[in-house]
C-alpha cells in the first residue's frame, strides 16, 4: 500500500508539476504576442502619420505675414528651372512656361496674387524686352529670377541695374552660362537676403559647360505697408 501511495503520490506531483509548466509557458507566450502585437500596432500607427508639410515643401513653415518660397535653377541646357511662391508653382517645365536665359515672376507684396511671368532670352534675345519688362514693376512688386542655360550674354549696364534696385547683390558679376537665383522686390531699401550665385568655372563645374543647379527656399515678408 505504501508502494502504491508513494505511486500516486508520484504521479499527481509530476502532473501537477507539468500543469503548472505548460500554463506558464502559454501564458508568457501570450503576453509575449499580445506585448508584440501592441508595439507592431504602436508602430503602425506612427509610421501611417504623414510629417507635416510645409508650403512649396520647404524644410520648415513660414511664420505669420511671410511668404514660403522656392526657386531651382535650371540645369546645364537639360532641366528647366521652377518657382513656387506661397505653395503655388508659379513657372516650371510642367507649366511649359520657362525658357532659355532668365525666368522671372512678379508677385503683389502684400496679398501673393501672381502678377505676370516672362522668359528673356539672354543669348540671342532682344535686352530692351527685359529692360522695358523691369522699369514697368510696380513699387512693392516682389520680383523672383530663375536662370536657364545662360543668364548673361545680352546682359547690359542698365539691365544690371535695374536688378541692383531690386536688391541684388550678384547680378554685377553675372556671366556666361553662370547660375543664378534671386528674390527681390522694387522698393526695397536694403540688399536682398535671398540670393544665390554660382560661376561657369571649367575645373568646378558639374556639368560639361556649366556648373550646379542651385537651389533656395526661405520666407519673404509680406508688405504691410
Amino acid at each position: 500500500m505504501r508502494v502504491a501511495g508513494m505511486i500516486r503520490y508520484t504521479v499527481l506531483l509530476i502532473t501537477l508539476l507539468s500543469t503548472w509548466f505548460v500554463a506558464q509557458t502559454f501564458f508568457d507566450r501570450s503576453w509575449k504576442a499580445i506585448s508584440l502585437r501592441s508595439w507592431l500596432g504602436l508602430r503602425s500607427s506612427l509610421a501611417g502619420k504623414q510629417l507635416p508639410q510645409h508650403k512649396c515643401g520647404n524644410k520648415k513653415s513660414c511664420p505669420e505675414n511671410h511668404f514660403a518660397f522656392r526657386i531651382i535653377s535650371g540645369a546645364a541646357n537639360v532641366v528647366g528651372p521652377s518657382i513656387c511662391f506661397n505653395d503655388m508653382v508659379l513657372m516650371s517645365s510642367m507649366k511649359n512656361n520657362i525658357g532659355r536665359g532668365l525666368n522671372i515672376a512678379l508677385v503683389n507684396g502684400t496679398s501673393g496674387q501672381l502678377l505676370k511671368t516672362d522668359t528673356f532670352d539672354m543669348y540671342s534675345g532682344d535686352i530692351n524686352k527685359l529692360d522695358t519688362f523691369l522699369q514697368e514693376i510696380k513699387h512693392g512688386t516682389i520680383v523672383l529670377t530663375a536662370s536657364y542655360d545662360d543668364a548673361a550674354t545680352k546682359m547690359n549696364d542698365k539691365v544690371r541695374t535695374h536688378f541692383v534696385e531690386l536688391g541684388s547683390s550678384h547680378v554685377s558679376k553675372l556671366g556666361f552660362r553662370d547660375n543664378w537665383v534671386f528674390l527681390g522686390a522694387k522698393g526695397l531699401k536694403n540688399k536682398s537676403p535671398f540670393e544665390e550665385h554660382i560661376k561657369n568655372d571649367e575645373k568646378k563645374n558639374k556639368y560639361d559647360g556649366w556648373p550646379e543647379m542651385l537651389e533656395m527656399e526661405g520666407c519673404a515678408p509680406r508688405k504691410m505697408d
